[in-house]
């Protein structure tokens, strides 16, 4: 995939952790940890995201669907 390089401004003491992380070898760069965390705040947000989403379908109406066609067949499934 390729990459832009882009300016990033950060308080000091976030800085200051980054550096400490790279230097423990927990990630090789600082660009590896910007972009990771940035990576899964995205990821996060798809994910609250489609579960707001999923709280506006109204549960009836998604069970009728699922029961459409069933017809007789529904009658032969066992109870849960």
């Amino acid at each position: 995939m390729a990459k832009t390089k882009i300016a990033v401004t950060l308080d000091e003491k976030i800085v200051n952790e980054v550096d400490q992380l790279v230097s423990r070898r927990a990630f090789p760069s600082r660009s590896r940890i910007i972009e990771d965390a940035v990576r899964e705040k995205l990821a996060r947000m798809a994910r609250n995201r489609l579960a707001q989403e999923c709280t506006k379908l109204d549960p009836r109406f998604e069970k009728s669907l699922a029961e459409e066609g069933l017809g007789e067949e529904l009658a032969e499934w066992p109870e849960y």
